[in-house]
C-alpha cells in the first residue's frame, strides 16, 4: 500500500477529470476533489497558448475564495492544431471530425496547471508535441464506438487505445498530454510537503 504525501494544508484538485485524479494519486498526495464549473469562454483575441493558464486561474480563483485556508490546484489542457483549439468534441460526430483531422499531423497540448495557497498564487503552462501516424479510418470508427474520447480535448487520450496505437512520437511529457504535468506539479508543492525530512521512513 502506497504511503501518503501530507502538506501543510489541505489539498483540493479543482477538476472532475478521473485522469488528473489518477495521476496525483499515484504521485502519493493526500487529496479531496471539488469540482469548479466556471464558464469556459476566453477573450476571441487571447493568444491560444495562453488560454489554459487563462481557464486554470478562472477555476481555482472559485474555490480559492471558497476555501481560504487549502491549497487549490487547477488544471486546463487544450490541444492545439494549425493555430486551432480542438475542444472536447459535443458528440462522436465531431469526435470523428477531429481525429481524422489528428491523423498523419502534429499538433500541439499545453496543459495550464494554477496553485493557490494561502500565501500565494503560481501558474505556470506545460507544452508538448504530438505526432500521430495516418490512423485508418475503422481505427477511428472503433475508438469513436466506444466513446472514449468524448470527455477529452482534442477527441482523444494519451493512455487509451488510440494513444497507444497512434501516436508515432511526443516530444514533451505524457503526463501533460494526459492533463497533469505531475512533475511540475511536485515543484510548486514541494515547499508545503510535510514528509520528508522530518518523516521517518522505515523499510
Amino acid at each position: 500500500m502506497q504511503s501518503t504525501l501530507s502538506l501543510h494544508f489541505p489539498l483540493i484538485l479543482a477538476s472532475n477529470s478521473p485522469r488528473r485524479r489518477e495521476i496525483l494519486g499515484q504521485a502519493g498526495f493526500d487529496f479531496s476533489v471539488v469540482a469548479s464549473d466556471i464558464d469556459e469562454s476566453f477573450p476571441v483575441d487571447m493568444p491560444l497558448n495562453e488560454v489554459p493558464v487563462f481557464l486554470s486561474e478562472k477555476k481555482a480563483a472559485v474555490l480559492a475564495e471558497m476555501n481560504p485556508h487549502a491549497i487549490i490546484l487547477a488544471a486546463d489542457t487544450v490541444v492545439i492544431l494549425e493555430n486551432k483549439i480542438l475542444n472536447k468534441p459535443i458528440d462522436k460526430s465531431e469526435a470523428r471530425e477531429m481525429l481524422q483531422l489528428l491523423s498523419g499531423q502534429t499538433h500541439e497540448v499545453i496543459t495550464g496547471i494554477t496553485l493557490i495557497t494561502p500565501n500565494e498564487k503560481t501558474s505556470i503552462a506545460d507544452s508538448a508535441t504530438v505526432t500521430f501516424r495516418h490512423l485508418a479510418d475503422w481505427e477511428v470508427d472503433w475508438y469513436v464506438k466506444g466513446g472514449f474520447g468524448l470527455d477529452k480535448a482534442g477527441a482523444y487520450g494519451v493512455q487509451d487505445f488510440i494513444g497507444m496505437a497512434g501516436i508515432e512520437r511526443m516530444n514533451g511529457s505524457f503526463y501533460t498530454v494526459m492533463g497533469l504535468p505531475i512533475y511540475q506539479v511536485f515543484n510548486l508543492l514541494k515547499p508545503y510537503i510535510l514528509n520528508g525530512k522530518q518523516a521517518q521512513i522505515q523499510f
